[in-house]
């Protein structure tokens, strides 16, 4: 039969689920304590416990030091009793000596003593044990009851833990009372002196992401991806997905049949709006579907010059009549559109930008090109606005030629814009090259300017280069950026951090390494071969014809790639050079070759054409030019071969 004390232990691990070893080192520290409590024992000293886990036996250890007279029974112990726990021990060794029934003697402040060390240690351990499992669950669902609802937020219980759900993480169209169930997202879990502070949203994104997870096996399993999510809790949400496999429709897989899985998010998130996109790699496309349901008649897209923190604009035209629908009840709609997108998105009525561009006609360049070129296109469109402002009805011919004219007019807008980002991207080349290469390796932070000031600043510039560049190119840049901090001397401060910070120098190391990557490539630019030391080598090569036939050599080996068909062979026509008579000699000139005899004494004679085997040229170091490579003649040395062809040539 299991004793109280293994009884006792098993009710608190199951009532507070920690390990046994847990709840067995509280009971020890516990024992220490009272024990050094009991007898005012010093904290150098060392003090141990053991406990029998089957009958409960607790046994204290307390380190004595071995002498022949006791004068201190805390910590001296004789030498006889000393051996009989350990047979080495010596005079002036310390042991660990035994302290048999000193748990049953303890007097009511130790035990108080060992009460609450008990009970602070398997507090602590419960706290670590909550904090270990709601922390795996952080970006994850959970659901808990409402306990309470207060004008911080609503408390919400987990069970063994309780959870805060802000005021500003709650759905505006929702009204908690106690014992309500909530489903939430687990934001953030950190650790309190109280146990862990776990805080939840009901407006976060990833909530609805979660959902659709839960919701789409094709999600879950990854055949469908969620490219992003716009969301304004409580009203609308735009979800863009994209399709990882052939042949799965990814709108059509979170909708479920007849809408049955859509349906079943928005119940839980309270009856919100939830429009699903299918992404697409081609951004007018994209924007034209985040718009939606309103119907989009061209979109285009303005990069801009670029820069941390900056979006592309894309304006979009759209019919009168879909205007409203594409902004949206106080433009949720575009707003939504614009977050999902990343754009920056401006949205025109065809009657409105038809208007603009006959108005800016004389200002803008591109318009007044444009209504030059198409005379009886304008004269046409001006008719129309004018019968319109009079409230007169437009037939669908007519607006149809109001659509065209925009679109064209937008097209040359767009092309001016961007002829005028070329031209900014040049000045901000242009000045990049006079600044020192350092200062755009250098961050923001290593400006001696206060943390609101760098924290603004690291938004929109990438390094100290950057502020550098747009101050002296475009200091308006560097204004607007500076206006949320509300101070009139941070310009000047900004100016000052600029002069005094020190920008590092580019390392001999690298310094060396553009050396050497010069030199590699005006090494592997091909050197012409003057058109003098053309001359001269072909001359030479016709003093050095002998009149000896060459042996037969080896075909050398060629890759199969570029073997090619070779005509037949032609029998070489031998000729005498007069300059090598006396050797007896023969050569053989190369094919399409011809030698001039008047330059030797001689009548010119054409030779006929032979074929030849290739000749490799080479460098010569010692006559500084290109050579024909020839074999070594047998029986010659190779020395005498090459002081004999220097000779020649």
């Amino acid at each position: 039969m299991k004793s109280e004390f293994v009884l006792a232990i098993n009710e608190i691990i199951e009532a507070r689920a920690l390990p046994r070893e847990v709840i067995l080192d509280a009971l020890r520290t516990a024992l220490v304590s009272a024990y050094r409590r009991d007898v005012s024992a010093s904290s150098a000293q060392r003090v141990e416990a053991e406990i029998d886990t089957e009958t409960g036996a607790a046994t204290i250890f307390v380190e004595k030091e071995v002498v022949q007279e006791v004068h201190d029974h805390r910590t001296e112990v004789e030498l006889e009793k000393a051996r009989e726990i350990d047979p080495e021990a010596k005079l002036g060794d310390t042991i660990m000596v035994p302290v048999p029934d000193t748990a049953r003697k303890f007097g009511r402040i130790a035990a108080q003593t060992a009460k609450q060390v008990i009970l602070q240690k398997i507090r602590e351990a419960e706290r670590e044990s909550l904090y270990e499992e709601f922390v795996e669950r952080e970006g994850d669902l959970i659901s808990g009851t409402v306990q309470s609802v207060g004008p911080q937020g609503i408390t919400l219980s987990l069970g063994r833990a309780e959870a805060l759900l802000p005021r500003a993480h709650q759905m505006p169209n929702e009204r908690y009372k106690p014992h309500d169930k909530v489903r939430t997202y687990l934001l953030e879990v950190k650790k309190g002196n109280r146990g862990p502070q776990i805080i939840v949203s009901r407006t976060h994104r990833n909530m609805l992401r979660r959902l659709l997870e839960y919701e789409v096996p094709e999600i879950y399993n990854g055949q469908v991806e969620i490219k992003n999510i716009a969301r304004e809790a409580g009203h609308r949400s735009k979800v863009a997905v994209a399709a990882l496999q052939e042949g799965v429709d990814p709108v059509g897989a979170c909708v479920g049949m007849r809408g049955i899985r859509i349906q079943n998010i928005v119940r839980e998130l309270n009856e919100e709006k939830i429009d699903v996109i299918e992404w697409n790699p081609d951004p007018e496309i994209f924007i034209t579907k985040a718009l939606s349901p309103a119907r989009v008649s061209g979109v285009y897209l303005d990069e801009g010059v670029g820069g941390r923190g900056s979006m592309g604009t894309a304006t979009v035209l759209v019919p009168d009549d879909q205007l409203s629908l594409a902004i949206g009840r106080e433009g949720q709609n575009a707003r939504l559109a614009a977050k999902l997108t990343g754009w920056r998105i401006d949205i025109k009525s065809v009657t409105e930008a038809t208007t603009e561009a006959i108005a800016n006609e004389e200002e803008v360049e591109a318009l007044k090109a444009l209504n030059e070129a198409n005379a009886e296109l304008v004269e046409e469109v001006k008719r129309i606005l004018a019968k319109r402002e009079t409230n007169r009805p437009i037939m669908p011919e007519e607006y149809q030629t109001l659509t065209r004219y925009a679109r064209m007019a937008e097209e040359a807008l767009l092309g001016e814009r961007r002829r005028a980002n070329q031209v900014y991207r040049e000045q901000l080349d242009t000045v990049r090259e006079k600044l020192p290469a350092g200062a755009f390796e250098l961050p923001v932070s290593a400006l001696d300017l206060p943390e609101a000031t760098i924290k603004v600043l690291s938004a929109r510039f990438e390094s100290v280069g950057d502020i550098m560049m747009y101050l002296e190119a475009d200091e308006s840049r560097v204004i607007r950026a500076l206006e949320r901090i509300g101070d009139e001397d941070v310009l000047e401060q900004l100016r000052a951090a600029l002069h005094t910070v020190e920008i590092p120098e580019p390392s001999a190391e690298e310094e060396v390494v553009v050396e050497e990557e010069a030199a590699v490539a005006e090494a592997e630019e091909p050197e012409a071969a003057p058109e003098e030391v053309l001359e001269e080598r072909v001359a030479a090569e016709a003093e050095a014809v002998v009149l000896e036939e060459p042996e037969p050599e080896e075909p050398e080996e060629v890759p199969p790639a570029i073997i090619e068909p070779e005509p037949e062979p032609v029998a070489p026509q031998p000729v005498i050079s007069t300059a090598r008579q006396d050797k007896g000699s023969l050569e053989f000139l190369e094919p399409e070759e011809e030698l001039d005899l008047e330059a030797l004494g001689g009548k010119k004679q054409k030779k006929k054409k032979a074929k030849q085997r290739r000749r490799q040229l080479v460098f010569d170091e010692k006559a500084g030019q290109v050579i024909a490579k020839r074999k070594r003649k047998r029986g010659r040395k190779r020395v005498d071969w090459e002081d004999d062809f220097d000779e020649e040539l």
